[in-house]
């Protein structure tokens, strides 16, 4: 694996493109599709990416008149399944779901990853933009980003902070805040962002940096907290949560597309 650039412009240039892409094809048959077509998810289900999915395989669907299918195909940061597109039949009938790991970060991390976005992918559009968000058990005593700031400069090397697997936005997010906050902690990658968010409420990890549709109704029902997200304006859905810019990290923003 290669090692992190130390540069942080070029960490905060690393956004994320959570857009369909299919294997690089030819023009499409008249009749195109006349067969189910598949919608790949490099991640676990119940992620952000997957939520996505969904709701682009109904629209599909319907706008298609043929069945499109999604297929969690996890595994190596998104590298897996990213890999089996590329090397996909290039025929329109698997597509891609991509996200910042698998498009922009893996090809940059890995030696080998096994794939040139810029080659082997053909974009289609794009879904969505979400922000990543300090989101904590509500039992986490630190209640604004000064105040956890605080408790990890009290503590270095203690505070356990949970992300998606390596590679990702939320993981390069929370490498991005250890550099920007200038703090020392743990943090702990694991294989999707629904799983984050399984141990955050079920108090195994204290705080977490993720992408809001995981969380989002845990937080509107008072089981997590939100602390702060990388927008530059505050989320709709949370018009209550702080901006990092306004919690005193001017220019944090790892907002994913």
């Amino acid at each position: 694996m290669r090692s992190f650039a130390s540069n942080k412009i070029a960490i905060r240039a690393l956004a994320a493109l959570v857009c369909v892409l299919a294997a690089v094809t030819a023009a499409p048959a008249a009749d195109y599709p006349n067969r189910v077509v598949t919608l790949v998810v490099p991640y676990p289900p119940g992620g952000g990416v997957d939520a996505m999915a969904r709701v682009v395989a109904a629209k599909l669907s319907d706008a298609f008149k043929q069945q499109v299918i999604v297929d969690n195909k996890p595994g190596a940061g998104g590298t897996l399944g990213t890999r089996l597109v590329a090397h996909a039949a290039p025929d329109g009938y698997t597509l891609l779901l991509g996200h910042t790991g698998t498009i922009s970060i893996n090809p940059s991390l890995f030696a080998h990853a096994g794939y040139d976005p810029r080659k082997d992918f053909a974009p289609i559009g794009l879904v969505a933009s979400m922000p990543v968000a300090l989101i904590a058990n509500p039992s986490f005593p630190a209640k604004s980003v000064a105040e956890f700031i605080a408790l990890a400069k009290q503590q270095p090397g203690k505070l356990n902070v949970g992300t998606s697997s390596l590679g990702t936005g939320g993981y390069m997010s929370a490498e991005l805040f250890k550099s920007e906050a200038a703090v020392d902690v743990a943090i702990i990658p694991y294989k999707g962002s629904a799983l984050v968010i399984n141990d955050l409420l079920g108090g195994h990890v204290p705080v977490a940096l993720s992408v809001l549709p995981p969380a989002l109704g845990n937080i509107q029902a008072g089981k997590l907290r939100a602390i702060a997200v990388t927008s530059k304006k505050r989320f709709s859905l949370l018009p209550e949560v702080p901006t990092f810019d306004e919690s005193g990290l001017p220019g944090f923003e790892a907002v994913l597309h």
